[in-house]
């Protein structure tokens, strides 16, 4: 592992993914953040339209969704992604003080909370469920993994993302019509990039992280970076 800050994050925009594609990745940084070789990374991308059905659910309970069903093993049920969503996969080996899985659920919500309000907008939480809200309807999903403390999945954030993929199933278990997003509360650009930037500067702002120094990529720095890599911008 190169010499860094025990802090530092590094950030993987991945652009728009297959599922499959970043559920391989997502596991193979698992292994190497769980062996050292690598420090936390957070993985941020969108998906084309799948389905995923967490462990609490099953197959049966997606029978009218109408995109591609992948059994996964995160917490929760099933949800949908696709483009328009801000899907973000922390990367996080957990240290001795923070090894809660309910304390990291509303970190998570938290990272989010603060995005919304960078908006102006009030999100809250919900007695006995995850995710977050505004007002009554729900704009972020959750679920998460844990392998040797190493925490991956994450959190799928409605940004401009077609809403009408939620009406085929019950996503989280919840009547469909509780599912919003971002642009049909403010106006929002039409792509995810201030939605990812928000995101990384609330992330680093609630788990103590920072972004390591910039400098100008050489000929290889993007190399393994993953599908679709692209460095995050300086604002």
């Amino acid at each position: 592992m190169t010499e860094s800050s025990p802090n530092s994050l590094e950030v993987r925009r991945l652009g728009r993914t297959r599922y499959e594609e970043c559920y391989e990745l997502q596991k193979a940084l698992v292994e190497s953040r769980a062996d050292d070789a690598i420090g936390d990374v957070l993985v941020l991308t969108e998906h084309d339209p799948v389905v995923t059905v967490g462990r609490g659910a099953s197959i049966a309970s997606v029978a009218g969704a109408d995109v591609p069903v992948v059994e996964v093993e995160r917490g929760g049920e099933a949800t949908y992604h696709g483009p328009g969503q801000l899907v973000a996969y922390p990367i996080l080996k957990l240290p001795e003080g923070r090894r809660d899985l309910h304390r990291y659920l509303r970190d998570l919500e938290q990272v989010v909370i603060g995005v919304l309000g960078e908006f102006q907008l009030v999100g809250e939480r919900r007695p006995g469920l995850t995710g977050v809200w505004v007002g009554t309807k729900k704009i972020c999903s959750i679920g998460v993994a844990v392998r040797r403390w190493v925490t991956y999945h994450g959190l799928a954030l409605n940004l401009h993302t077609d809403l009408a993929p939620f009406r085929r199933f019950r996503p989280c278990g919840l009547d469909p019509d509780v599912m919003t997003r971002l642009a049909d509360l403010v106006p929002l650009p039409p792509t995810n990039l201030l939605g990812e930037v928000l995101f990384v500067k609330h992330f680093c702002r609630v788990f103590e992280r920072e972004l390591p120094p910039s400098a100008p990529p050489g000929p290889s720095a993007f190399e393994g970076a993953g599908p679709g890599y692209r460095p995050l911008p300086v604002l």
